[in-house]
């Protein structure tokens, strides 16, 4: 069947299949149009970029004083993070890497992490969840049927970091992220990690155990650690000339790393969510918004994106035996994963949620903290 409502950008590769998406009167949407505007705004400009590293880079040293480390930096052995590793290491940054273990690292990012910690001298800390609990939480979220699948995960990262921090009371968490590589995602695709009543009610409705030993971030613990232990997010990728794939040839030269296949497929459940359960399931593909992303930052082609999306978002030659490990490792059969996939796709509107009040309370610490 034809759907004659479709449309996609004449730009990038971002469609209808985001169900908020809007076009000009171009044809370009407003994924690559905001991209370009932001990108224009807060990623690197030669000399002004420069001066602005440097003086970061200052505080952060400055900060350290007396103290074992200057930062601390999470560490997932992605491109991203590596590569601010292998910056931090250049510029004489004392930094401990910390790395949050939830029992999903593919064999290549753990020796990934081995390589970059031992060749840029870095002191390493990982900080393994209670698997349990947070099997039971990922569980939850499946069985809830919403796309926000790596809400544990996306909220345990932050939390488990700012512990680290506040620990050896540094000021500066430094981060891989960037808008260069990461400036697209429709936000209709995954909702905000931070909402804490959404992701207890999943697991009230979904979950058999307690997670009281599961790490928690919402508002309240963002505020603390903000405004009483000063602690910032630093993102130092958007102050640099960064292009991945110039990355990868630095980090595999000289560091010994090793690429992992895709975008976040350092995890082996981000790999199965993004590649397999959110296409099939809820008619979300990833690679789009990896693809425009990289399209606007002209690492490929429009036309070299559409050829790519011609092929199934997974390999048909592995994916049952993805399907197999994923069960195993939860503890369900293979018939009840079948059954939870053909469950009707559900929404964070669907179940309790803070939209409102978390959307009320930003917007007021935006206006205070400016």
């Amino acid at each position: 069947m034809i759907d004659h409502n479709y449309k996609q950008c004449n730009r990038c590769v971002m469609d209808t299949s985001d169900s908020e998406i809007t076009f000009d009167d171009k044809g370009n949407c407003c994924h690559c149009i905001e991209y370009f505007d932001i990108t224009s705004k807060k990623t690197y400009h030669g000399d002004e970029s420069n001066i602005r590293l440097e003086q970061i880079i200052d505080k952060i040293k400055e900060s350290g004083k007396n103290k074992p480390y200057d930062c601390v930096m999470g560490i997932s052995g992605g491109i991203d993070s590596c590569y601010t590793a292998f910056i931090l290491k250049k510029y004489g940054v004392r930094v401990l890497t910390a790395h949050m273990d939830n029992g999903w690292n593919s064999d290549t990012s753990s020796v990934n992490i081995k390589y970059i910690v031992d060749k840029l001298g870095f002191d390493y800390e990982s900080y393994v969840l209670d698997w349990e609990q947070f099997k039971n939480l990922q569980l939850a979220f499946l069985k809830a049927s919403v796309p926000e699948l790596e809400t544990p995960t996306d909220i345990a990262i932050p939390a488990v970091l700012h512990k680290i921090a506040a620990k050896y009371n540094l000021k500066y968490i430094i981060s891989g992220g960037n808008y260069v590589t990461e400036g697209i995602l429709p936000k209709s695709w995954h909702y905000n990690a931070k909402d804490i009543k959404y992701l207890k009610s999943i697991n009230k409705l979904f979950g058999n155990t307690k997670i009281n030993k599961f790490p928690t971030f919402g508002w309240q613990n963002e505020f603390y650690y903000k405004v009483f232990k000063g602690i910032r997010f630093v993102y130092l990728l958007n102050l640099v000339p960064y292009s991945k794939k110039e990355a990868v040839k630095t980090l595999e030269q000289e560091l010994n790393w090793k690429y992992y296949g895709g975008k976040h497929y350092e995890s082996v459940y981000t790999k199965f969510v993004q590649s397999y359960i959110l296409p099939i399931k809820f008619g979300i593909d990833y690679r789009k918004a990896t693809f425009s992303t990289q399209i606007c930052a002209g690492e490929i082609t429009r036309n070299e994106a559409l050829n790519d999306l011609q092929a199934k978002p997974y390999n048909e030659n592995t994916i049952e035996n993805e399907i197999d490990y994923v069960c195993k490792k939860f503890d369900i059969s293979r018939v009840e994963f079948d059954n939870i996939m053909k469950m009707p796709p559900k929404h964070y509107y669907d179940y309790p949620n803070s939209k409102s009040k978390l959307e009320f309370i930003y917007k007021m610490y935006r206006k205070i903290m400016g």
